[in-house]
């Protein structure tokens, strides 16, 4: 069975919370000021978490009571396509699955769902070479040693993200029958909600091999995104795999047909307006697929390493590191010596919006290059409404991603819709929408190392975007004449 089709409009990206405070007020925002402006809506986790802002789900059986209910998704989704995230790899500790391996060990119902180190390692201990291979974003050991309450057993199982010290989140065995039919569970769940869309988080890490990184291993990996494909088709669910790797990785990705993330395209069109060259940018524009996602900002950081590895050199990386630094920026780390090489810059955190200056023109500038880019742009609702960095929230949380996750209250939503900047990016999402030469071929056309145009197509329609890095600046032009995008309506 063939995967649902795609609806190419841009989608809102939000935490259930952050547009006025509950899943309700996202409604109300979409069927009021946003009323037409959002096909797609990707609620980021809604459901009971143990860490991670949502990301270690306790279960997926209910929507957390502080964000509303599943009533609140499907009144959602009877106007717009939902996405939510399933955290595929791993589920929180504290999920009633895991308590009960804990009470129980291997007694229990739930025990396959884990990953003991025997089911990777005949003997449970893996060689010290094996160990150095695995791909690792934090300074720790990827496995935890837990003891089974009943029997005073010691079980060492795989935990990704960290140790008990680390991480709430317990990696799951993707290659047993309990596993599967959890997930297959989750899923149908999932539909039967009226979501439309499943993106799935920290896929690289599933497969567990000795050897290996255990990160994008080949190719099980595509067996697996194709079983979960399959799976999900019937149900009318589109998959999108969460990768950070090189971008030969989403290539190979796109080759097999499925569906992945620009996440070279945020640092290259910082890079581009940084140093006002647009060659790199420029080309990367020119051959990226279709089936693709695109973001210029998200919940985490604009992604560094491993995303750019092999398309800027370190010491760009460097200097895009020390330019958001001097504008309230921080810097996520690759924690692992084994991986940090010479620049350990994982994701830089930091709005877009500060990340060029607070500059309204550049700002618009770099939205409408996403915009102008293949692929279903994604819009960051801190993006959506220009927000610059949040440093209280950093001092607060003592995280330095918060410094992007500002929290909006109504009347802050309804000031910052009356921005002239905002007001801007709202006519470009609209002219995204509308616009019949989207539904063409895109053209990238250099003008030089400080210019270069986005020519779209379809018929007789015909819509270019030119940049000019320089200036700081876009132009929209349509039959010959040049547009100021704060003017253009549908």
């Amino acid at each position: 069975m063939q995967p649902p089709r795609v609806d190419p409009r841009p989608q809102l990206v939000t935490y259930p919370d952050s547009l006025g405070g509950d899943l309700r007020s996202i409604g109300a925002l979409l069927d009021g000021p946003l009323a037409g402006l959002f096909r797609g809506v990707h609620v980021l986790p809604p459901f009971p978490s143990s860490g991670d802002r949502g990301f270690a789900p306790v279960t997926y059986g209910d929507i957390d009571p502080r964000f509303g209910s599943w009533e609140d998704i499907e009144r959602i989704s009877e106007r717009h396509e939902v996405l939510l995230d399933l955290m595929i790899n791993h589920i929180s500790r504290q999920s009633s699955q895991f308590q009960d391996f804990l009470r129980r060990g291997r007694q229990s119902r739930s025990a396959d769902l884990f990953i003991t180190l025997d089911k990777v390692w005949p003997n449970g201990n893996p060689a010290d070479e094996d160990v150095a291979r695995i791909f690792l974003r934090k300074p720790d050991s990827p496995f935890s040693t837990v003891t089974v309450a009943d029997t005073g057993a010691k079980e060492r199982i795989w935990t990704s993200f960290g140790t008990a010290d680390w991480s709430e989140q317990i990696d799951l065995d993707v290659t047993s029958e309990a596993t599967r039919s959890l997930i297959t569970g989750w899923l149908r769940s999932f539909a039967a909600r009226g979501v439309r869309m499943v993106r799935l988080d920290a896929v690289g890490y599933v497969i567990k091999k000795p050897g290996t990184t255990c990160f994008m291993v080949e190719p099980e990996i595509y067996a697996f995104l194709e079983w979960v494909t399959e799976v999900a088709a019937p149900f009318g669910l589109t998959v999108l795999p969460e990768v950070h790797d090189g971008y030969a990785t989403h290539e190979r990705l796109s080759a097999h047909g499925f569906w992945t993330y620009d996440f070279v395209l945020p640092g290259l069109v910082l890079n581009a307006f940084h140093t006002g060259r647009s060659d790199k940018l420029a080309t990367h524009l020119a051959r990226s697929p279709d089936r693709l996602f695109t973001t210029l900002d998200c919940h985490d950081g604009i992604p560094v390493r491993p995303d750019l590895d092999g398309i800027l050199e370190r010491g760009e990386m460097l200097s895009l590191a020390q330019h958001v630094g001097e504008r309230g920026g921080n810097v996520n780390r690759i924690l692992s010596e084994a991986n940090a090489d010479a620049v350990d810059i994982h994701q830089l955190n930091c709005t877009y919006y500060s990340a060029l200056d607070e500059d309204d023109d550049r700002y618009i500038a770099a939205r409408s290059i996403q915009l102008f880019a293949r692929g279903v742009p994604q819009i960051y609702y801190v993006g959506l409404l220009a927000g610059a960095n949040d440093r209280l929230a950093v001092e607060r949380t003592g995280e330095g991603r918060a410094i992007n996750r500002h929290d909006y209250a109504a009347d802050e939503i309804a000031a910052e819709l009356k921005r002239p900047v905002v007001r801007r990016i709202v006519e470009l999402v609209k002219l995204r929408n509308t616009h019949p030469a989207f539904d063409g071929e895109l053209c990238v056309e250099a003008r030089g190392e400080q210019s270069f145009d986005l020519g779209w197509q379809h018929g007789h329609a015909k819509l270019t975007l030119e940049i000019d890095l320089a200036a700081g600046s876009a132009a929209v032009v349509e039959a010959g004449q040049r547009i100021a995008i704060a003017e253009w309506a549908p």
